[in-house]
């Protein structure tokens, strides 16, 4: 045998078959016989889905996240248009028409003072969404910058960080909010500073414990190596992925600053009369309870459908950002 035979020769492809035609026709820009067109997997054509279309959409699925947003926009059009749609000054106090039961002149029915009581519950959204989204605003920015710092930095800062943050988390958060308020006196501003502070320490556990498990993936070790700075992979590459959480958090967050706000109201150590604020209003009508059930009924009622749509729609959330839980 010669070095040139080969034992089992490669086959030539056969000029003829259509497989050969094709892929010359292809090659010179032609078309195929008979007007074929080669086929392709159309899957490789297909551009990713935007996450947050994508997202928008299960949440619209979940039939209570879509109600509790609904009715959560519903609250704010309220607080927004509330003076101009009262139909009494809800202030002012008439003794000759108190504890009027509901009726046409008075929706709810009057209170003790004689003031309109479907008044007073509009101008108390106003005050409880207020309190709400200011403490909220306080402690999630307190609480990021805490958590950022003691779970990136780590060592001897996270230790004094979080034991302070544990400190805060053994007491009561609603008698450390009254202990802050006898501090720092009553009203609606030392209600916002009070509620605020103390939630921090929920923000400050959940940030560090979603930078922890982040800090450590092969891309921030990638960012470090490039040069960028601590404070910029932080909050531009650290942040951004524990973002979901952080809004779930903060949803449900606003529906216990709501809470603390009607449970300071109603101990007397919130917002201060004649302002309207639905646990001032809880507060005032308790002694009526038998006599005029309408004094309670509707604040409170005020106090839960609300508390109920920011849980639920925080539920929805929650599981609009996990894709795993995504409802489709």
């Amino acid at each position: 045998m010669s070095e040139f035979d080969y034992p089992n020769p490669v086959p030539l492809p056969d000029p003829s078959s259509e497989t050969h035609l094709a892929d010359e026709t292809m090659a010179l820009g032609e078309r195929l016989p008979d007007g074929d067109v080669p086929e392709f997997d159309e899957t490789l054509d297909e551009k990713p889905e935007n996450q947050w279309l994508e997202m928008w959409r299960s949440l619209i699925a979940n039939r209570a996240a879509l109600v509790s947003l609904i009715f959560i926009l519903f609250l704010v059009l309220i607080a927004i248009i509330g003076p101009y749609i009262t139909p009494y000054d809800p202030i002012s106090t008439n003794m000759a028409q108190s504890l009027r039961p509901p009726s046409s002149a008075h929706l709810f029915g009057t209170d003790q003072l004689g003031m309109d009581i479907f008044s007073r519950v509009i101008a108390g959204t106003r005050v409880s969404l207020t309190v709400g989204l200011l403490a909220v605003s306080i402690a999630l920015t307190i609480g990021i910058i805490l958590g950022a710092v003691a779970g990136y930095a780590g060592g001897w800062l996270d230790s004094v960080i979080m034991r302070v943050m544990d400190m805060m988390l053994a007491i009561p958060s609603i008698l450390l909010a009254i202990t802050l308020m006898a501090a720092l006196g009553k009203g609606i501003d030392k209600a916002v500073i009070a509620i605020g502070l103390v939630s921090i320490p929920e923000y400050a556990r959940i940030v560090r414990g979603n930078i922890l498990s982040i800090k450590e993936n092969d891309y921030i070790a990638a960012a470090r190596v490039v040069g960028n700075t601590d404070f910029r992979i932080i909050f531009r590459h650290i942040l951004p992925n524990a973002l979901s959480v952080i809004i779930v958090r903060a949803t449900l967050g606003i529906s216990s600053a709501v809470l603390d706000t009607a449970a300071l109201g109603f101990l007397g150590m919130g917002v201060q009369p004649p302002q309207a604020e639905w646990g001032d209003m809880l507060g005032r009508a308790r002694g009526f309870i038998f006599q005029a059930p309408w004094t309670l009924l509707y604040p409170g009622l005020a106090i839960t459908l609300t508390v109920l749509a920011f849980n639920l729609l925080g539920d929805g959330l929650r599981d609009a950002l996990d894709p795993k839980s995504r409802v489709k």
